[in-house]
């Protein structure tokens, strides 16, 4: 890493390589973090995985995705810790330790962009890439008081980045100021291919706010409360569960095609959790993921009939602040599925998804966002700058 310091323990403390980039562009003054699992020239790429760190070459190219900021003007800082493979939501790493989370102490940071999420929060970087396939930018995002983007799918490349889940993995960006985090988009995304008006059809997403409890649910009418927005149900026949379910069948069918193989090559060791969710993968059938895509195929072309154009959701990100790092097992064990719930609706259906800082539940961040069409990021990011 190229900082003196790393009191939040977000960086992985490779050796220090400066990496070249442009030193005049939008971005110019902006120091730059760098989840370890897009490769960095002169960088391993360890992929928060010892077996994964030991097998990896150094870097002779860095990813298309990270040599946008650089050539932008950003200044590269370090590599950021991730959880194992990128595949959890909690950002704690049996083997490297959990990134601080410096808006709540003692609370996770969220994962699986952890130390991406707690560099920016601490003040150690302006802005930093992550990955988001079930939620590892929205959730950190929410869990640090940042702002943070899932972006449509497809709309940043993905080449020189581990794969975990191909039809869910996205590159998105963190930042802690809407200023800050609209010049990094700006440049992350591009522009968008089709102009959008400058008034969206706000709408209100009544079937996951039935699964907010009152203080979050206070949180959410404080910033949504005096729009006009129009109540809608989005989730499909089944409900939440339906497409959590459909979600974790295919990410598991993505993930078993994508990592499961690198797993039994090695015959690494399996921490709790990440054991538990590989051997759900290697269940899987063919039968499972056209299951899957029975949900998930209506479900996105019934989110973009509801949002056209111009709709945008206002939508909770996760269902609670971030829970406190001594909780019980159970909390644990059951948390992500209630988060996934809420988080596989933008998933699922290939949207964009804007996270901002909104208020505390029980003295700890809990953001809110804006789900927009697919391709409307930058005006999606916009919106939410101007508005919230």
């Amino acid at each position: 890493m190229l900082i003196d310091k790393d009191p939040v323990h977000a960086f992985v403390p490779y050796g220090a390589v400066p990496v070249a980039g442009a030193t005049t562009g939008p971005l110019a003054g902006l120091r730059l973090a760098v989840k370890d699992i897009f490769a960095v020239a002169g960088y391993r790429t360890g992929c928060g995985c010892p077996t994964k760190l030991a097998t990896s070459d150094i870097a002779v190219t860095t990813a298309p995705a990270v040599e946008r900021l650089l050539g932008a003007g950003a200044r590269f800082v370090g590599k950021t810790h991730t959880d194992e493979l990128a595949w959890s939501l909690y950002g704690m790493n049996a083997h490297f330790g959990t990134p601080v989370n410096s808006a709540a102490p003692d609370r996770i940071p969220g994962g699986s962009s952890s130390g991406s999420a707690a560099a920016v929060a601490a003040d150690l970087a302006d802005i930093a890439v992550g990955t988001d396939t079930g939620g590892s930018v929205r959730a950190p995002a929410s869990f640090c008081g940042l702002w943070g983007i899932r972006p449509s799918h497809g709309r940043v490349p993905l080449d020189g980045c581990m794969e975990l889940a191909a039809s869910f993995d996205t590159a998105g960006v963190f930042a802690r100021n809407a200023a800050t985090f609209e010049r990094v988009v700006a440049v992350m995304m591009g522009d968008d291919a089709d102009d959008r008006p400058e008034e969206p059809r706000w709408l209100t997403p009544t079937d996951m706010l039935a699964r907010l409890g009152d203080a979050q649910r206070a949180v959410y009418d404080a910033h949504f409360g005096g729009l006009d927005a129009r109540p809608v149900a989005v989730y499909p026949a089944g409900g939440a569960d339906a497409l959590y379910e459909a979600f974790r069948i295919l990410q598991s069918c993505d993930a078993k095609r994508a990592v499961v193989p690198f797993i039994d090559a090695s015959a690494m060791p399996l921490p709790a959790g990440l054991d538990e969710r590989v051997a759900f993968a290697r269940r899987m059938t063919p039968e499972d993921e056209a299951a899957g895509n029975a949900v998930r195929d209506p479900f996105a072309a019934a989110m973009d009939d509801l949002l056209g154009h111009d709709g945008v959701l206002l939508a909770p990100v996760v269902h609670d602040a971030p829970f406190r790092l001594d909780a019980g097992r159970a909390v644990f064990d059951g948390f992500r599925h209630y988060a996934i719930k809420l988080l596989a609706v933008a998933g699922m259906a290939r949207l964009p998804q804007v996270v901002f800082p909104a208020g505390t539940v029980d003295g700890a961040p809990f953001g809110l966002s804006v789900i927009g069409p697919r391709g409307s990021d930058r005006w999606l990011t916009r919106l939410a700058a101007r508005q919230f």
